[in-house]
């Protein structure tokens, strides 16, 4: 089969687009030809400087496609029906292997496109607020990074749930766009001090909740912006910042800070369920994909440059 695959981790341009043996399935597995790549931000950390399964590595952990051959012990999934998988690597490349567990079947009304964005985003975009972030309706939500994949999932499972939500971005192209999303007030990080804007927006109280994928100094911000028994949900570290922090200010708040990690509990039922109905709730339009842009599989370097170039408002996809 095809991938995009490399031997080194490093800048986009590791990326070579090659022929690789096909993915073996597994007993408890599925086997899918991929139609549609969602590439998530821990694929670019991965590529820049995570760990190779083996040489030449497929990384990528959310991918779309149909079924082609399904594993002897597996009695729930068939040929011929239309899935999305995640695992820690392998998305980026024309087949995939997975446990049948790490699938979601997707709806007929449902693009193959959209149901690709889903699992992580989503998934994590709900830890994030409610099983750690505690969001209650009415509270006030300040999401970093809005345009992103876990930005754009939080902002409307927020505003579902009845809370205000603050969000930020580095230009008015993207403020404008977060607008129609449904975000209530905007933060141009670039051109406005964030903590000052939190505190006229909040009358000085600050927020209940941060949900920040970025990390780095943005976390350091985002302590700062929480109220009174305010929470901060972090993820992942999109800013590639390595800092310490100084907790002892959260006593006198009774504030915390939490970290998620969707993996962890993946494999649950809670965790498949959830991600089960927010693709259900795609499908019947109560919840939104955005896709900024589409690359051809071979072009995946390009695609990962766009993506840290920081021009995307949404997902952007790969098709083999």
């Amino acid at each position: 089969m095809k991938a995009a695959v490399y031997y080194a981790t490093g800048t986009p341009d590791v990326l070579k687009y090659e022929e690789i043996a096909d993915p073996v399935c597994h007993p408890q597995g599925i086997l899918i030809a991929v139609e549609a790549v969602s590439i998530e931000g821990g694929d670019l950390l991965n590529r820049a400087g995570g760990a190779l399964a083996k040489q030449p590595h497929v990384v990528g952990y959310q991918a779309a496609g149909t079924i082609i051959e399904v594993g002897s012990e597996v009695k729930d999934r068939k040929v011929g029906q239309r899935v999305v998988t995640s695992g820690a690597d392998g998305s980026h490349a024309a087949m995939r292997a997975v446990a049948a567990r790490s699938s979601w079947l997707l709806p007929d009304s449902l693009s193959i496109e959209e149901g690709a964005c889903i699992p992580i985003p989503f998934g994590t975009a709900d830890d994030c607020l409610f099983e750690f972030g505690r969001l209650q309706a009415g509270e006030t939500v300040l999401i970093q990074g809005g345009a992103g994949g876990v930005g754009l999932a939080a902002i409307q499972l927020a505003k579902r749930a009845g809370a205000t939500v603050i969000s930020t971005a580095s230009s008015q192209t993207k403020l404008d766009f977060l607008t129609t999303v449904g975000v209530d007030h905007c933060i141009n990080y670039v051109e406005s001090d964030l903590l000052a804007e939190v505190k006229r927006i909040t009358d000085n109280k600050g927020v209940n909740l941060v949900v920040d994928p970025i990390g780095g100094e943005v976390l350091q911000n985002s302590i700062r912006a929480m109220g009174y028994r305010g929470r901060v949900t972090t993820v992942g570290n999109a800013g590639r910042e390595v800092m310490k922090f100084d907790l002892s200010g959260l006593m006198g708040m009774n504030q915390y800070i939490q970290g998620v990690f969707l993996g962890a509990e993946i494999g649950t039922d809670r965790v498949y369920n959830m991600i089960q109905s927010h693709i259900e709730a795609v499908a019947n339009g109560e919840l939104k994909v955005f896709i900024d842009k589409q690359f051809a599989l071979s072009d995946a370097a390009a695609a990962h440059a766009h993506i840290e170039s920081r021009q995307a408002m949404g997902r952007v996809l790969l098709i083999p």
